[in-house]
């Protein structure tokens, strides 16, 4: 009979009491005579009944009387403990009878148990390898739930826990201890939603969390287990004193994700994207991902250096893609991400592939992309990017059905002990956050893992959720080969040494058990061993031929290299079809209700809605501002059939309120996006605002870009000042892969900039900084000036087959009139983006005696000094893209002027910012030797702008005086 069966409720009623807290009292019958009380409040009774042992007159009245009534009862049943659980009624009342009451108090003691081993177990499972000792949990103890060793042989009721329906305390006590602390430890109890702990208490707690393998699980796990240990071993005595960055001592890895990917397989998965960082990752690639031992060979003998001259990475660094089988015809598709030493960083990138993935295949479910992530102990509780990628798993911009993350954990960080290296019990903590569960389990079990690796997998599949498997383990060697561990923990590596590697000791296990024989063993060994030793005859021949790794696949038909080795093509697009695009993004369903400024049903002009006056703009009666070409841009390209993304802070209304290309109901809150509307598939365009984070969300639409040449995949930063909190992603990724790992990425980077006098954080995207790391042309970077270009950049970036990154300035005050420019339909309708746009006065060239070169925002202040002073001796040139550098269209402007003709840069950026020092290396004094070259700036600064408004104004207007002239104040 089950707790619930065995007691009557209580009644509730408020207490007088000052403090407020519920008062219960005990239930009478109708016939005056005292009921049981429910076992959710046993704690509570129990405690008024300790006070009532105390002193009678410590509890009220009722409770008293009532507990009178249950020690006259035990005097008449005797001491017989059965008697405790034989289930008694008194009289046609029904009412349960204090003998009753007690075995319902002593099933809540229990419960209490196995709540707390549930709670608590994994504190004192032996997940360690190393076998050292950890602190006792009192909340496991007996007597920690008013329980004793002499109550070990009472019989209770597990109905609720899987299993037997009774057992005794000792066997209870058995159960507990190997489901929750042998070789795994899990940490659910903190997880809201008791569906989902309830699903891991049944799977957990029906297996005693273990996994029963057939012997060819078991011979499977063996060979990878086994060729984990040769290949290490070999490479060590191949290649010595070479950096590897051993798997050694947490072999076990491979076995884990080989079963992972199998599983996966099980449940429809089709590809996987694998990321990690350089520990174990030679293992895996020739292990997991199927990379022919000779490549790895060859590059550690370094035998090509020609072919990698100023380019290429190291090994350890290197991502590989390749079908994986499963051996009973299963195939899927592995892509093991690139990835700096900067550790962590590629997790929200392997994010952003999967997204990609899925989205091209159409898996809305989420189901045939998994992400498999490999982390280090020190780098998860250290790293921040790691709590930035937990935070944006849920949310619809970029959820990928969940990420399996498995922790390598070597309990160590380079010389750091965790106690030096984290504030917290596990070094998974951070995981928390999420309503997840994380399994820690001994890497030297690897059935065990098994375990982890069928739960954490089912677990995904089931919930679409993340997952933790903390697989502890240690570290053979120093952080590297070349490295002495001993100076720094001298114990641990004692240890360490006196072990024997994880396949010997579970080839021991399998034989103990009659599962497996030496000759086995030996004959896997052998046979790895042989070809390896093969494999490197391979490596050292000089017929060895390199496989470069050309662009294939989706990328098929892109490229890369110099700017000048592309054509530059037509980007306009015919006035009819953009005033019906236009009309298409200002059309609004009939049930929607717009807010009163976005569409005010054709109110009068000074009322106008921004719908009505792009509308306008659609027929050709109003200039397009910034707003208006952009979305035109985007609408041009959804209508033929690409792939629009458009993520970051803000961005479905933008920062400045420019853009508005999501709208929300006035009445109801419900979102419309009118570009959808243009598109064949709407499903292909995507526009979401972004969670508060630079380096996890570029970092995601980054690795989006990877797998999605064929779309326009854009991240927009809220003030461009915020981009250098991503510098991580920008320096070891955007702006460096194709020349460390030979991919492409077009992604675009919209970053507002500009000096308004908003302060040091809120003027300048540091364009210095990007143009400092371009080289090779790299990278874009451009400063458009009017809405015109904004549309032909952002066409260009799609329809040219030329893939890089593009990193645009965008203005602030100046989106839209009075204060910006705008473009006509026709200006959109022909040409296409102008790297450098001429002087625009009609002054014949032969009357210039100064030419002022610019770029973005400065320009239009620049002309409206000029205009009011009315200098006709002052060409002003743009120049709108600042790299690859514009030489041939500047010289082609340039050659209108007569030589030695002085040229000034202006900038509004200090001296050290902006793009004077570079235009100052790259072009010398000279400009193409024809011009004096020389720059106007503020200042060399520590900072980017004044915090003062005012004080902003006047270094503002000295820039202008200094270019232009002085306006006479008469």
């Amino acid at each position: 009979m089950s707790a619930a069966e065995l007691a009557a409720p209580i009644r509730s009623s408020r207490s007088s009491s000052t403090n407020g807290r519920q008062e219960m009292t005990p239930a009478a019958s109708t016939n005056g005579t005292v009921t049981a009380v429910d076992t959710s409040n046993l704690s509570y009774v129990e405690g008024l009944y300790q006070e009532y042992l105390k002193s009678p007159d410590l509890v009220s009245l009722e409770w008293r009387e009532y507990f009178q009534h249950i020690s006259d009862a035990s005097q008449v049943s005797g001491s017989d403990n059965s008697n405790y659980f034989r289930p008694q009624r008194i009289g046609s009342t029904g009412m349960v009878s204090p003998v009753e009451l007690d075995a319902a108090i002593w099933q809540e003691r229990v419960g209490r148990l196995i709540r707390n081993y549930r709670a608590m177990g994994h504190y004192a499972a032996q997940i360690d390898p190393l076998g050292r000792t950890r602190p006792e949990v009192k909340e496991l103890e007996l007597s920690a739930c008013d329980l004793t060793e002499a109550d070990l042989d009472r019989t209770f009721s597990t109905v609720t826990a899987g299993g037997p329906n009774l057992r005794t305390l000792r066997e209870i006590l058995q159960w507990l201890k190997n489901t929750y602390c042998r070789s795994i430890g899990v940490q659910f109890m903190h997880i809201d939603d008791m569906r989902v702990r309830e699903w891991l208490q049944n799977r957990m707690e029906a297996t005693e969390n273990r996994l029963f393998l057939k012997r060819e699980q078991q011979l499977r796990i063996l060979k990878r287990l086994s060729d984990a240990v040769v290949f290490e071993e070999f490479i060590q005595k191949k290649f010595q004193g070479k950096k590897t960055f051993s798997l050694e001592g947490a072999e076990t890895l491979i076995p884990l994700l080989d079963q992972a990917i199998y599983h996966g397989a099980e449940q429809g998965v089709e590809e996987v994207v694998l990321a990690m960082a350089h520990r174990g990752r030679l293992n895996v690639l020739t292990s997991i991902m199927g990379k022919s031992p000779r490549a790895i060979f060859r590059e550690f003998a370094d035998l090509d250096p020609q072919l990698h001259v100023g380019r290429g990475d190291v090994k350890y660094h290197l991502g590989f893609s390749n079908d994986w089988h499963s051996g009973d015809g299963k195939r899927v598709h592995l892509s093991l991400c690139f990835n700096p030493s900067h550790l962590e960083f590629v997790n929200p990138v392997g994010m952003g592939r999967v997204r990609a993935k899925q989205d091209r295949r159409g898996d809305a479910n989420r189901e045939k992309v998994m992400y498999l992530l490999v982390h280090g102990d020190a780098a998860f509780a250290g790293e921040g990017v790691v709590q930035e990628t937990l935070n944006i798993n849920a949310l619809d911009a970029t959820k990928i059905g969940g990420t399996v993350h498995v922790v390598v954990n070597n309990q160590i960080g380079f010389t750091t002990s965790p106690i030096q290296g984290r504030s917290t019990a596990y070094c998974t903590d951070v995981a928390k956050m999420l309503q997840i569960p994380i399994f820690h389990v001994n890497g030297e079990d690897p059935e065990a893992v098994a375990q982890c690796v069928q739960l954490a997998l089912d677990f995904r599949r089931e919930f679409k959720q993340d997952v933790v498997i903390d697989m502890l383990c240690y570290r053979l060697r120093g952080h590297n080969e070349q490295d002495e561990p001993e100076f720094t923990q001298p114990i641990m590596y004692r240890e360490i040494r006196a072990r024997k590697n994880v396949v010997t000791a579970y080839y021991e296990r399998l034989a103990q058990m009659g599962e497996v024989s030496q000759d086995e063993v030996d004959d896997l060994i052998h046979k790895h061993r042989q070809q390896l030793e093969s494999e490197l005859e391979v490596a050292k021949s000089a017929e060895y031929v390199h496989k470069w790794d050309m662009l294939h696949g989706v990328w098929q038909g892109y490229k890369g290299g110099y700017e000048n080795e592309v054509q530059d093509l037509e980007t306009g697009v015919p006035v009819a079809k953009l005033s019906e695009l236009m009309t298409s993004l200002t059309t609004i369903p009939p049930d929607f209700t717009p807010h009163p400024k976005i569409d005010n049903g054709g109110q009068a002009k000074k009322m106008e809605g921004l719908y009505q006056k792009r509308a306008n703009m659609g027929r050709g009666e109003t200039p397009l501002d910034w707003g208006a070409a952009e979305m035109l841009a985007y609408a041009s390209l959804a209508a033929e059939g690409y792939r629009i993304r458009l993520h970051g802070q803000d961005c479905e209304r933008g920062t400045f309120s420019h853009r508005h290309a999501v709208i929300f109901d006035n009445a109801t809150g419900k979102p419309y996006c009118a570009l959808k509307q243009t598109a064949p598939d709407p499903k292909k365009i995507e526009i979401f605002n972004s969670a508060l984070s630079e380096t996890g969300v570029l970092g995601f639409d980054y690795g989006y870009s990877l797998d999605c040449p064929d779309g326009l995949v854009v991240w927009e930063a809220q003030f461009g000042d915020f981009v250098n909190a991503a510098q991580v992603i920008i320096d070891q990724f955007i702006v460096s892969a194709e020349d460390k790992w030979n991919r492409l990425s077009g992604l675009v980077m919209l970053l507002p900039h500009g000096f308004e006098g908003a302060g040091p954080e809120h003027s300048s995207a540091r364009l210095e900084r990007f143009l400092t790391l371009a080289a090779e042309d790299n990278i874009q970077i451009c400063y458009p000036s009017t809405p015109a270009q904004q549309f032909h950049l952002l066409r260009r970036q799609v329809l040219r087959k030329w893939r890089k990154p593009l990193i645009v300035m965008t203005p602030k005050q100046h989106l839209r009139p009075p204060n910006g420019f705008s473009s006509s339909l026709e200006d959109l309708a022909t040409g296409t983006f102008q790297r450098v746009i001429g002087d625009q006065s009609n002054v014949p060239a032969a009357a210039i005696r100064q030419i002022i070169l610019c770029t973005g925002k400065i320009y239009r202040e620049l002309e409206q000094q000029r205009e009011r002073l009315g200098r006709k001796d002052i060409a002003i040139l743009r120049v709108e893209q600042l790299y690859p550098l514009p030489n041939e269209a500047l010289q082609a402007e340039l050659a209108k002027y007569n030589e030695g003709i002085p040229v000034t840069w202006v900038q509004e950026e200090p001296e050290n910012m902006g793009a004077w020092r570079f235009f100052r290396v790259h072009w010398g004094e000279r400009l193409f030797g024809r011009h004096p070259f020389k720059g106007i700036c503020r200042p060399a600064s520590a900072s980017p702008a004044t915090g003062s408004f005012h004080s902003h104004e006047n270094e503002q207007q000295a820039i202008l005086r200094e270019a232009i002239g002085e306006i006479d104040p008469a």
